[in-house]
């Protein structure tokens, strides 16, 4: 495996967050937010088209439970390699594999100056692992040399924030308790990073891959099944907390600011829980490309 130093790595703030208390956040609550996620696991692997036999790499797999998919459909006689900057999500993540006896193996590294042992692999997946490069071209093209020729990418990443509901709306709902938040900048590493459809293309044409179709997908993400309005708005809280710029918002608020935050997400969740609960828009990329 050829490899870069973590200190040296362009990635560093990434890992830094990624080893702290964002890492700890989604170890912590990793079946609520595998839940969350599943319907675009699914959609990536779908794109995937995995087979009996053969080598896949997941990119930023977390607590693996892509992986852990990605090593059903590969067996026989298949390798799913998970490879993660985090620590403590690996951990997590060998735990499961254990527990379910699972052929996954998981490796520390970062995936965009790192090719894993186990390449050339016939295929690439990641369900919003690849949102967070500090330069996204030479990742990917590093990416590209982990691939057989002809092998396959499929990756699923978030279109833009306003197009996202279930993320937005209760950072909207916060901000009036709130010190004036940072604008976002465009394009940079995070959760947006590959909103838009023509940088996605741009970047992957760049590094070398060809055959490149990026497809929407949209659905509906579930913060809360049925129960009152308070109730279910109660759950929606804490999921919103746990995932998305919600968490980020509040992260070095003093306790005062995140109580009356809190209770204004509560009440604007409550204004759109219906009997089945609480569901908002999500809208995603599905995107596939080719090593020639």
């Amino acid at each position: 495996m050829t490899s870069t130093p973590a200190d040296s790595s362009p990635n560093q703030q990434q890992i830094k967050d990624w080893n702290g208390a964002i890492g700890e956040r989604w170890t912590t609550n990793q079946d609520s937010l595998d839940r969350l996620l599943q319907t675009f696991a699914d959609a990536a692997l779908a794109a995937a088209r995995l087979q009996p036999g053969e080598r896949v790499l997941d990119i930023g797999c977390g607590c693996g439970a892509t992986t852990l998919a990605a090593a059903t459909q590969v067996a026989p006689g298949g390798l799913a390699l998970g490879v993660d900057i985090s620590a403590i999500m690996l951990d997590r993540a060998r735990q499961r594999a254990a527990a379910s006896g699972s052929a996954a193996r998981f490796v520390e590294a970062d995936a965009s100056v790192t090719i894993p042992e186990g390449a050339p692999f016939d295929a690439l997946i990641s369900r919003f692992g690849v949102m967070f490069f500090a330069d996204p071209t030479a990742a990917f093209a590093n990416l590209l040399e982990a691939l057989k020729p002809g092998g396959r990418l499929a990756f699923v990443c978030w279109r833009p924030a306003v197009e996202n509901i279930w993320m937005t709306l209760a950072l909207d709902a916060a901000r009036p308790a709130l010190p004036p938040l940072a604008p976002s900048v465009p394009d940079a590493p995070g959760p947006f990073a590959f909103a838009r459809r023509e940088r996605i293309a741009s970047i992957l044409d760049q590094a070398g891959f060809t055959a490149i179709e990026i497809a929407p997908l949209d659905t509906m993400i579930t913060l809360a099944e049925a129960g009152t309005p308070a109730e279910a708005a109660a759950v929606a809280v804490t999921r919103s907390v746990q995932l998305g710029p919600l968490a980020a918002a509040l992260r070095e608020q003093p306790e005062h600011i995140r109580k009356a935050a809190l209770a204004l997400v509560q009440a604007k969740l409550e204004t759109v829980a219906t009997p089945a609960g609480i569901a908002l828009p999500a809208a995603t990329w599905i995107v596939t490309a080719r090593r020639k």
